[in-house]
């Protein structure tokens, strides 16, 4: 991820960065850091509607936790620390702040609930709500430092209103909602620190209009038209589906450090996730 000048476009990662993350240098595997990343944008979309915060700044929180980990290890920061930091910082960014006792609040709930514990409410000015609250300031700033204060989001949504607007799909019955549904899916792969915003907004247009079995112009190729590859957008496609063929196991995930140690040692070569998407890499073609 470049840090040498700023740009209004999203920071996007090398294909090095991508092929060997921190977390895979600390002996995490491919699916379990693959399931981490899932847990924390699934704790994150989960808390940010708990505390009624705009879609903007779960997805912009979703990406800074995506952008985190590939500058530092999953062994080393806490699932459930960067998922609060993330949501801290992103609703800064989108000028929503939330406040800090709320979302401690809403995590620690969350984090009961997911490893089926009772969800006694956190007592206030108690050592664990302390304890939480330092970990949402250490975890801003531990987020603003691995990024170099680079925490600018340019999002698709827009964009693939317009680009409806263009293919006059804005009418239609289903294309629309499926394809903000996928972009929302799609946050929780690495499709948004692999492609800029256009070519995603084309990605769940395609794959949206495929399902509902609606043609898009090929004379001229509407995808050219907008500036945009075919193989990416086929690229991005796959990754949005590959989601929807596993599910998540999260009572059995990690969201503390403390965690994280029993579950990275388990035997967990039982397949393996696609590799993250990049330029020239196919995940799946859909015939």
């Amino acid at each position: 991820m470049s840090q040498n000048k700023l740009s209004l476009q999203n920071a996007l990662l090398t294909l090095e960065q991508l092929q060997q993350t921190p977390s895979r240098e600390d002996d995490i595997t491919e699916e379990q850091e693959d399931n981490l990343r899932q847990l924390g944008c699934h704790l994150i979309q989960t808390a940010g509607i708990l505390l009624k915060l705009p879609q903007v700044a779960m997805a912009t929180a979703q990406i800074l936790f995506q952008r985190f980990f590939y500058m530092a290890s999953l062994r080393k920061f806490a699932v459930r620390d960067i998922s609060m930091g993330s949501i801290f910082l992103a609703a800064k960014v989108e000028e929503c702040p939330c406040r800090v006792t709320d979302l401690i609040n809403v995590i620690d709930h969350l984090c009961k609930k997911f490893k089926r514990k009772a969800t006694e409410p956190l007592v206030p000015f108690s050592h664990d709500y302390y304890h939480l609250k330092d970990a949402v300031v250490i975890a801003e700033m531990q987020i603003l430092k691995k990024l170099a204060f680079n925490v600018h989001v340019q999002l698709p949504y827009a964009i693939m209103v317009n680009y409806l607007k263009v293919l006059e799909l804005t009418d239609h019955p289903t294309i629309p909602q499926r394809a903000w549904g996928f972009l929302n899916d799609g946050l929780r792969t690495s499709i948004y620190i692999c492609y800029q915003p256009p070519t995603i907004a084309c990605g769940v247009i395609w794959l949206a209009a495929r399902e509902a079995g609606v043609p898009l112009p090929t004379s001229p190729a509407w995808w050219e038209v907008l500036d945009s590859d075919l193989e990416d957008i086929e690229n991005i496609a796959g990754h949005i589906k590959s989601l929807y063929f596993k599910a998540l196991p999260i009572p059995d995930l990690p969201l503390t450090i403390e965690q994280v140690e029993p579950y990275i040692k388990r035997d967990s070569n039982n397949g393996s996730h696609a590799t993250p998407p990049s330029k020239g890499t196919r995940v799946s073609r859909f015939s």
